[in-house]
């Protein structure tokens, strides 16, 4: 066929058809470079792909370490931050029980100062009632003597005599006050 077509058209070269020389030194050209390919290249692309596997795989365990190692620190962050709440909530424990102890030490002063203070406005009433009734019968008596003499007619002047009397009348003033109350 190639034969009646090229005898049909000897003048004419066709350039979309090889001549068969042509061909043969095309294919055994691409035959050599393919073994070479085959031979020296391929086996270095395998190798620079093998390497560049190797190196992703190990970016991968690196970055899985890398998130293992940043996990652990997490964890460990968490568990210090618990720890730092829990004393925390030990140390307004303590803070609120020592409050209450201050609180309940200053009423117990604020209490014994109180006491103290009403024991001494009792005992200065005391001597201030004790100091009026001695006053009250300094005057009582002078009033009761000048009042005996103004009925009497004649002045009391023995002052021992008189004292008595008014002393014995006091005492039986007390006494009825008492009986009554």
């Amino acid at each position: 066929m190639l034969s009646a077509f090229a005898e049909g058209h000897e003048g004419e070269i066709n350039p979309l058809l090889p001549t068969l020389p042509d061909l043969v030194w095309g294919t055994l050209a691409f035959v050599i470079i393919l073994a070479l390919f085959m031979w020296k290249i391929l086996p270095r692309l395998n190798e620079a792909l093998d390497a560049r596997s190797q190196a992703i795989e190990g970016s991968i365990a690196s970055a899985e370490a890398a998130q293992a190692e940043a996990q652990a620190a997490l964890e460990k962050y968490t568990a210090q931050l618990a720890d730092a709440r829990a004393e925390a909530g030990r140390i307004r424990e303590q803070a609120r029980a020592d409050g209450s102890a201050i609180i309940a030490e200053l009423r117990e002063q604020a209490s014994s100062e109180a006491a103290r203070i009403t024991s001494n406005a009792h005992a200065q009433i005391e001597m201030e009632r004790l100091s009026a009734l001695s006053s009250l019968r300094s005057d009582v008596g002078s009033l009761a003597l000048d009042l005996a003499g103004g009925v009497i007619g004649e002045t009391l002047t023995e002052d021992a005599k008189a004292q008595a009397v008014v002393d014995r009348f006091l005492a039986e003033l007390e006494a009825s006050e008492k009986a009554t109350s």
